[in-house]
């Protein structure tokens, strides 16, 4: 079974910034498309951004021009640098594919305060 760590998560102020990590056990370059995806407090889990194995990304209207997503098949490794967080982005944070998805990990906990 493919083991999943997101890490990077913290408390920040608002306007502030974080970069998240996510390692997996298998194989980058056998991926596809991977994904960052979250879930706020009482909401259901919901897509961040996308990227393929040739580095195209795509996000959701609420994060785009403020995060980026990137990847490094040699480390098996994701990452998603957060710029001007907002109190909204609080949210535990996941990696997964975008297909044939992983069991998912316990993700990383980010809170945004005004």
């Amino acid at each position: 079974q493919v083991q999943v760590v997101e890490s990077g998560g913290g408390l920040v102020q608002a306007g502030g910034s974080l970069r998240l990590s996510c390692a997996a056990s298998e194989n980058f370059f056998n991926i596809n498309a991977m994904a960052w995806y979250r879930q706020g407090p009482g909401k259901q889990r919901e897509l961040v951004a996308t990227i393929t194995n040739t580095g195209f990304t795509n996000y959701a209207a609420f994060v785009k021009g403020r995060f980026t997503f990137s990847r490094d098949n040699t480390k098996s490794t994701l990452y998603l640098q957060m710029n001007n967080l907002k109190p909204e982005d609080t949210a535990v944070y996941y990696c997964n594919r975008c297909h044939n998805k992983w069991p998912w990990g316990q993700g990383t906990r980010v809170t945004v305060s005004s």
